[in-house]
C-alpha cells in the first residue's frame, strides 16, 4: 500500500512504453541494445569495486559480494541484476514495465540466476520501508519525470552507511552530437527516440541531487568508446557518459 504522503510518481510512461517495446530484443547482443551489452562488464565491475571498497561485504562461496541487499532501479530485462546476484548479491529487479519483469524473470529461469523481480515504480518499493545495502540506477536518471525526486526517493532506500550509484549522460553540446546524432542517427547503436538531450544530468547536478538527500559523493568516472581498439573503458572525460557513487550519511 502507497502512504497517503508518498512523493509523485518519478515515471514517464512515454519512457517506459519505449523501452517495453524492445520486448526479447533485450538479451541480444546483437540487437538494439547492443551498446548495452557491450558496456555492462564495464560498469560491473566498477560497481563490484566501488561495493567491496565501501561495504566491505564478506565473501562468501556465492561469490564476491556476499549477500549484499542490491536494489537495481529500472532493470529492464535484467542485463545488470543477473550477473551481480551471480557474484553472490541479494538482487531485488524493479522496473515499472511488467513485459520487461515477465523477459527478465524468464531469462533468469532459463539460466538459474538466484535473484526477485518486481514489476513495480521506485515510489511503491520505498512505500514498504525496506533498506539495501546499495541503490543503482543505472541508465535511468536521464529517463525520469524529475531527477531531484527520483534521487531523493531512491538515496532514502538506502541504508546508513550503504551506497547510492547511477550512470547517465552528461548533457553537453558533446553529447548531443554523440550520443543523440551520432549513437542513434547515424551509427544505430540504439533505437531513434531513446534519448531526450533536455533530460541529460550533469555531474554537477546528480551529486548535489545526491547531496540534498543525505548521499555524500564517493567516486565518479566518465566513460568512453575507444574506437581503435573498439570496447568501453573508463575515464576522466566525462562530458558525454560518466558513472557516479555516492555514500549515505
Amino acid at each position: 500500500m502507497i502512504a497517503a504522503n508518498a512523493p509523485p510518481s518519478s515515471v514517464d510512461p512515454d519512457e517506459v512504453a519505449r523501452f517495453e517495446a524492445l520486448g526479447e530484443d533485450w538479451w541480444d547482443p546483437a540487437g538494439s541494445m547492443r551498446a548495452l551489452h557491450q558496456i555492462n562488464p564495464l560498469r560491473l565491475a566498477w560497481l563490484r569495486d566501488i561495493m567491496i571498497r565501501v561495504l566491505r561485504p564478506s565473501p562468501a562461496e556465492a561469490g564476491p559480494l556476499g549477500g549484499l541487499a542490491v536494489l537495481d532501479i529500472g532493470c529492464g530485462a535484467g542485463l545488470l541484476s543477473e550477473p551481480l546476484a551471480r557474484l553472490g548479491a541479494e538482487v531485488v529487479g524493479v522496473d515499472p514495465a511488467p513485459g520487461n519483469i515477465e523477459i527478465a524473470r524468464r531469462h533468469a529461469e532459463e539460466t538459474g540466476a538466484s535473484l526477485v523481480y518486481r514489476a513495480a515504480t521506485l515510489e511503491e518499493i520505498a512505500a514498504e520501508e525496506r533498506r539495501f545495502d546499495a541503490v543503482l540506477a543505472m541508465e535511468v536518471v536521464e529517463h525520469v519525470a524529475d531527477h531531484k525526486s527520483f534521487v531523493k526517493t531512491a538515496c532514502g532506500l538506502v541504508r546508513p552507511g550503504g551506497l547510492f550509484a547511477a550512470s547517465t549522460l552528461n548533457r553537453t553540446f558533446r553529447s548531443f552530437v554523440l550520443a543523440i546524432i551520432g549513437a542513434e542517427y547515424v551509427l544505430g547503436w540504439v533505437p531513434k527516440g531513446t534519448h531526450r538531450w533536455e533530460q541529460f544530468v550533469t555531474p554537477e547536478e546528480l551529486e548535489e541531487a545526491c547531496r540534498a538527500a543525505g548521499c555524500r559523493e564517493v567516486a565518479r568516472t566518465g566513460v568512453i568508446y575507444d574506437p581503435l581498439r573498439r570496447n568501453w573503458r573508463l575515464s576522466r572525460d566525462a562530458s558525454v557518459n560518466y558513472m557516479m557513487a555516492a555514500k549515505r550519511i
